[in-house]
């Protein structure tokens, strides 16, 4: 039998099934039935879960039979308003089949229909209707063989599916296939009984993998995907996640809000990644979401003032059912739970509380019209606890009333909801520390500036947030922040030891720099074009912020501002102590870091005895030459630095390292995430230096369009060594296009226009990252055969080398020297200091380097290649290693032949057994047939060691098959 490619993603074998029973018309294999298999006509019900696709399954199937020739008939039962329902439906529905069987026999078989119909009043009147039915049915089929279709059983009266079940059990017309489709019920509906009783076979819709998913999200937008936009949808769906109807509804949402944007060639999600929800179409979400019955208009609106009573706090059914009267709001709301928990649409946890099973349900219900004010059943909740313990005992017991104090806002007076909110804080930090510092932030809202309680509730909140890397929580605190420092706070206030008591000076500084390192985490400049001129100002206030936010223009983030030392009393450490937020000597040394060695050496000095070892002191001048912020904060603060957390500067740094260690496509998604957060509505910023990477590494893989969109985003006025080096490639790589005058002139261009980005570059002193823009411009000149712009620039690197006595600076003159002198030796010696420092990308200069001067060229250009095909490295570095060996005629390696690695069709058949695809799945999507698969299995478990479907897709998961040089591209 011929396999048919389905266009519908992750049904392929399920379209084959049903498309396979509609072919077995007729009764035996005969000239008048060409379509005819010699099986017997077979009953198939399609069913499963809303939105999986039972509809588009069984379209697609009576599409494929009816190409190959074969006549499928719709049974319309549904067609009709009003209609009778049971037997007399049914008779109705046959009687618009027969109307399309064109044999001359019609009138006749009609007539007798109507006449068994007339009679069918008495006792046993309904078997013989059905009786006829069958037998009418089955002569029409033996002169012109059909099959029947009928779809949305779910929706068919109980006594028409029980009419139809008797028809299909006991009068089943010989010779017509029937496929029926609906969703899955509940036990207790007729429907859900009789029809599957009265088929041969159940076929169940599975929800769509996870690999499903992605495939329809690609094939529905027509570009690739970022993997984070796969990963939301699914979380956002719940028990949904596999239904091919719930996904395209939130993708539509996202389209209709601009919530995608295409980025270096995948699309991506702009909004935050809680924020997805389902269209909201009342009636799509009733058809969707509730399981059995499609609610009405009441439920749903309902189920909307639940959602937004759950989005702002903790609701517990306890809270719903504990109220006096009978006819009050809550109780309304509580018996609504009631019946969505029996629809399944609201989950209670065991400690009650309160969730809806599919969150972008939730997040559609609260775009819609709600009933009643929810924020006055936010503030009823909280006084049903109040009123009975008071607002201190009811924070100090049940810290969750502070995120419904916090949604009711003005409803509740501020003698309730302060000592409430303060009380909250204080019980949940040894438990909760999310729950104390949204409490925290609540009470802000109620506290004036000049409340001797403010500082102190900012300084914990601050504090909470740092140690947990939610730099966002500290950013919130900016506008209170603002007000408070413009009311004087003298030190001359004790700390009473409660922190919503405390009005220290020193407190309300610390916070300000935690707020200036928070910003600085999140790639936002407060001397920025769209920054805050209050905060500005406050920060010239506080000598040490002003010194931290200054940091952040050498390391790419907002415009350069020079800093001036403070030594003496400004540099002692005020507020907190030790902790996350570096002293001002260390302010001192991350910003010294970027320029000379002498301004680093005295830097260093400042810090007291030993504080850093010298592979501290390294690791942070590497990173300061990438611009990465978050590795020179570790490498400075080390144990006091808390590395989680999903801030813009902690994504850089997990950047940088996929850069270092080759693993450049984890780098670009982590770019495209960097790009995405800062577009998605949060405090976070968009970080120059990410855009500059990817730029490099998409140059470096011959991508030079996607390079020049990433440099597109920087603006003209950054002069970071990064972007200097980025757009020297992408500038003198477009003009190699050329013809040769052409080309020449380009170069020239480009290495002019570079040496303008290092002077801006020395002027705002960054050094650190310099050496590989001079570097990237020698290997320019000495290709250009100029011996002037050699000498030139080689001693500009050499000079720099000098004055900025870095690591990285010292491994880039030894590549040079190698390139320009033919020095084997420092080539070889740079070569090994980059192998232990772990970069590969500059190894692979390396590499070539010592293919041009070293005593065993063919050794180093094997390296090179290899090192080049796993990065995916493009025509950039391919030419240069293709002149190379030409140079010293020697031969490129071939790269692994396809078949030395795994073809594309045995990926794909390895994905589809990660999948969990059965060998017949695979057989109808790869249009083969089963034992096919079994032999490419077969010879799959030889070639890569596994012995089992089990162990071949975990060796595909774990990346064990990429280790072993299998798969392309590894």
């Amino acid at each position: 039998m011929q396999q048919h490619s389905s266009p519908l993603v992750g049904r392929h074998g399920e379209v084959e099934d049903v498309a396979e029973a509609l072919r077995t018309t007729g009764h035996t294999a005969g000239p008048t039935t060409a379509r005819t298999t010699g099986a017997v006509a077979r009953t198939l019900l399609v069913t499963g879960g809303a939105g999986t696709g039972k509809t588009a399954v069984l379209e697609q199937a009576r599409q494929v039979v009816v190409q190959e020739g074969g006549r499928v008939l719709r049974f319309g039962w549904e067609s009709g308003e009003g209609q009778a329902d049971g037997a007399a439906a049914l008779t109705d529905a046959v009687c618009g089949v027969l109307a399309k069987v064109h044999d001359g026999r019609l009138p006749a078989r009609i007539a007798a229909v109507r006449r068994v119909q007339a009679r069918a009043t008495g006792p046993g009147g309904e078997v013989a209707l059905l009786s006829t039915l069958g037998e009418v049915l089955a002569d029409a089929a033996r002169e012109f063989p059909f099959a029947l279709v009928l779809d949305g059983t779910e929706r068919m009266p109980a006594r028409t599916a029980s009419a139809l079940g008797v028809l299909l059990r006991t009068f089943r017309p010989a010779g017509v296939p029937v496929v029926m489709a609906g969703r899955s019920m509940g036990p207790g509906h007729v429907t859900a009984a009789q029809l599957p009783a009265a088929a041969d076979r159940v076929l169940v819709l599975p929800p769509l993998s996870s690999a499903d998913v992605g495939a329809l999200l690609v094939r529905r937008l027509g570009r690739p995907v970022e993997p984070d936009l796969v990963t939301a949808v699914l979380a956002s769906l719940g028990p949904l996640a596999g239904s091919p109807a719930a996904v395209l509804s939130v993708l539509a949402s996202l389209e209709e809000r601009g919530g995608l944007v295409e980025l270096d060639g995948q699309v991506c999600l702009t909004v935050p990644e809680g924020g997805l929800r389902l269209t909201a179409d009342a009636a799509e979400l009733g058809r969707l979401c509730w399981p059995d019955t499609p609610p009405d208009a009441g439920t749903v609106a309902a189920a909307a003032v639940l959602a937004g009573l759950v989005e702002r706090a903790e609701v517990r059914l306890e809270d719903l059912h504990r109220v006096k009267s009978p006819d009050g709001p809550l109780e309304a709301v509580g018996r609504t739970v009631d019946g969505l928990v029996g629809d399944r649409v609201v989950t209670v946890g065991q400690d009650g509380r309160i969730a809806f099973a599919v969150p972008a349900l939730a997040a559609a219900l609260r775009t819609l019209p709600a009933r009643g004010e929810v924020r006055s059943l936010h503030a009823a909740i909280t006084r049903l606890v109040t009123d009975r313990l008071g607002a201190t005992a009811a924070g100090t017991r049940r810290p969750r009333l502070a995120g419904h104090v916090a949604a009711a806002g003005a409803m509740l007076d501020d003698a309730l909801a302060v000592p409430l909110l303060l009380a909250a804080a204080g019980s949940s930090v040894r438990f909760n520390q999310e729950w104390a510092v949204r409490s925290y932030h609540s009470v802000l809202r109620h506290l004036p500036p000049h409340d001797p309680r403010t500082p102190g509730v900012l300084h914990e909140s601050a504090g909470l947030s740092l140690r947990h890397s939610d730099h966002l929580g500290v950013l919130a605190l900016g506008e209170p922040l603002l007000a408070c420092l413009d009311v004087p706070h003298g030190d001359d206030q004790a700390d009473r030891g409660d922190p919503g008591d405390s009005g220290d000076r020193n407190g309300l500084e610390w916070v300000t720099r935690a707020g200036a390192l928070s910003a600085l985490h999140e790639h936002r400049s407060p001397y920025g074009e769209d920054a805050d001129p209050r905060y500005r100002a406050a920060l010239e206030r506080v000598p040490a912020a002003e010194e931290l936010a200054a940091v952040g223009g050498r390391y790419g983030i907002g415009p350069g501002r020079p800093t001036t030392p403070r030594p003496g009393p400004a540099a002692q450490e005020s507020g907190s102590g030790p902790g996350p937020v570096p002293s001002p000597a260390e302010v001192r040394l991350l910003a010294a870091a970027v320029g000379s060695g002498a301004e680093f050496e005295l830097a260093r000095r400042e810090l007291p005895g030993e504080a850093l070892g010298e592979a501290a002191l390294d690791r942070l001048r590497n990173a300061a030459a990438y611009g990465d912020l978050a590795g020179a904060l570790e490498a400075v603060l080390g144990e006091r630095y808390v590395a989680a957390g999903e801030s813009t500067a902690v994504r850089y740094h997990f950047m940088v390292r996929d850069y270092l260690t080759g693993d450049w496509d984890g780098a670009l998604s982590c770019a495209r995430r960097i790009e995405t957060r800062g577009r998605s509505g949060s405090a976070a910023g968009v970080g120059q230096p990410a855009r500059a990477l990817a730029a490099e590494i998409q140059l470096m893989r011959g991508e030079l369009g996607r390079a020049r969109e990433w440099l597109d985003l920087i603006p003209d006025s950054v002069c970071h060594p990064l972007v200097a080096r980025a757009r020297l490639g992408v500038r003198y790589w477009s003009g190699q296009a050329d013809k040769a005058p052409a080309a020449k002139a380009s170069a020239d261009e480009a290495l002019e226009a570079a040496r303008h980005d290092v002077r801006r570059a020395r002027e705002n002193g960054l050094l650190a990252g310099l050496d590989r823009v001079l570097l990237r411009m020698l290997s320019i000149t000495v290709r250009g055969d100029s011996p002037e712009a050699t000498r030139r620039t080689l001693e500009e690197l050499e000079a720099l080398y000098e004055e900025a006595a870095s690591p990285m600076t010292y491994e880039a003159v030894l590549v040079a020297r190698g390139m320009v002198h033919g020095d084997a030796d420092s080539a070889l010696a740079a070569y090994r200091l980059v192998r232990r420092r772990v970069d590969l990308p500059l190894s692979v200069d390396c590499c070539q380097c010592l293919t041009e001067v070293g005593d065993d060229p063919q050794l180093w250009l094997d390296k090179a290649t290899r090192s080049g095909h796993a990065l995916g490295m493009g025509r950039p570095v391919r030419s240069l290693l293709g002149a190379a060996a030409r140079r010293r005629n020697v031969s490129i390696p071939r790269r692994r032949a396809a078949r030395a690695g795994l073809s594309d069709r045995e990926v794909r058949l390895i994905g589809m057994v990660s999948d969990g695809s059965t060998n017949r799945q695979i057989a109808a999507r790869l249009a083969c047939s089963e034992k096919t698969v079994e032999q490419r299995l077969s010879r799959l478990f030889q070639r890569t060691g596994c012995r089992s479907r089990v162990e071949l897709a975990a060796a595909w998961v774990d990346g064990s098959l990429a280790r072993q040089g299998l798969v392309p591209g590894s």
